[in-house]
Order: structure tokens, then sequence, then C-alpha cells
């Protein structure tokens, strides 16, 4: 009977061993398994950052290129603009330049026409004078 004790002491012995070697075990499957949740979690949350500044990257370039676009439409409008108004400046110098053209041919003509009245004044003025040599040498 000794001996039957004596086996059962050492099976129960080696149970608890198992048990306390089973329980470390599930202790460090446990742990294990709280690590693994808490990288797994830290892992999404890196993910979703990742992917986060990507969206906010490609919107950013996105923007820049909207940016981009509309600052070479306005270049694009400034230069259409400044081309307008060198052509209208060259067509008013033009219409400028005509109008003085018109104004000297004017004045041109009214010198002309003075310098005739006045070279027939003067010729009346000689045939006076003429006229009036010759009754006072004839009054004489």
């Amino acid at each position: 009977m000794i001996s039957v004790l004596s086996e059962v002491y050492i099976n129960f012995l080696i149970l608890l061993r198992y048990k306390r070697i089973t329980i470390l075990i599930m202790k460090k499957v446990l742990i294990t398994a709280i690590a693994l949740t808490l990288s797994m979690s830290a892992m999404t949350s890196c993910k979703d950052a990742k992917d986060k500044a990507k969206e906010a990257t490609e919107e950013a370039a996105e923007t820049l290129d909207e940016a981009g676009e509309d600052l070479k439409e306005a270049a694009d409008d400034a230069k259409d603009a400044m081309k307008e108004a060198g052509e209208e400046a060259k067509d008013a110098m033009e219409e400028a330049g005509e109008e003085a053209k018109e104004m000297g041919e004017k004045a041109l003509d009214s010198i002309k026409k003075a310098g005739e009245e006045t070279m027939d004044a003067a010729k009346d003025a000689g045939e006076d004078m003429k006229d009036a040599a010759k009754k006072a040498i004839d009054s004489i």
C-alpha cells in the first residue's frame, strides 16, 4: 500500500508540476497574445497614419497643380491684355500720326495761301506805288 500511496503521491506531484508548467505556458501565451495584439494595433495605427499622410500629400499635390494652372491662366490673360493694350496704343499712335499729318498739311496750305495773299497784296501795293510815282512824275 505504501508503494501505491507513493505512486499516487508521485503522480500527484507530476500533475502538479505539469499544472504549474501549464500555468507558466498559459501566462507566456497570454503575454505573447497581448504583445501581438498591441503590436498589431500599433501597425494598424501606423498604416492608418501612413494612408492619411499619403492622402494629404496627394491632395497637396493636386492643389499645387491647380494653383500652377491658375497662375498660368492668369499669366496668359495678362499677356493677352498687354498685347491688346499694345495694339490699341499702336492704333492710337497711327491715328494721332494721321491727324498730325492732316494738321500739318492744313497748316502748310494756310501758310501757302497766306504767302499768296501777301504776294498779291505786295503786287497791288507795288502797282499802287508805281501809279503814285507816275502821277507824281506827271504832275511835275
